[in-house]
């Protein structure tokens, strides 16, 4: 049973072989001229500003989080905005479109309380 699996086992194991080799033949043949200007970040073209620690607001991982669940809910509407002429010819229509109504609304009730909160604000 385990035998199965030997080729996919050998596989990983030349790949990851030919991999690290790869990474070390190039740092070994690869040019060795460390300066200032290629140690600093690049930011655009721009000099940075602060240091790399600094802490985000949390803020801004609460957009971030609201704007997976908007864009997840989205998602979900797809399948249902595919398959709405299908059902608008077995007579389901209103039935659908009822259902993914109560959906938006239920989202725009969210989004409302979210604005409310002042989840959006950037102050």
């Amino acid at each position: 049973m385990l035998t199965d699996f030997v080729p996919l086992f050998l596989m990983i194991a030349m790949a990851l072989g030919l991999a690290m080799s790869l990474l070390k033949l190039a740092e070994w043949l690869g040019p060795k001229r460390p300066r200032a200007i290629k140690a600093s970040a690049y930011e655009s073209g721009m000099d940075p500003v602060g240091t790399a620690r600094d802490r985000y607001s949390v803020k801004f991982y609460l957009v971030g989080m609201i704007f997976i669940v908007f864009d997840v809910e989205i998602v979900f509407m797809y399948p249902w905005a595919v398959s709405f002429r299908h059902f608008l010819a077995n007579g389901g229509g209103l039935g659908s479109l009822a259902v993914i109504s109560v959906f938006v609304v239920i989202l725009l009730v969210g989004l409302l309380y979210d604005i409310k909160k002042g989840g959006l604000d950037w102050d």
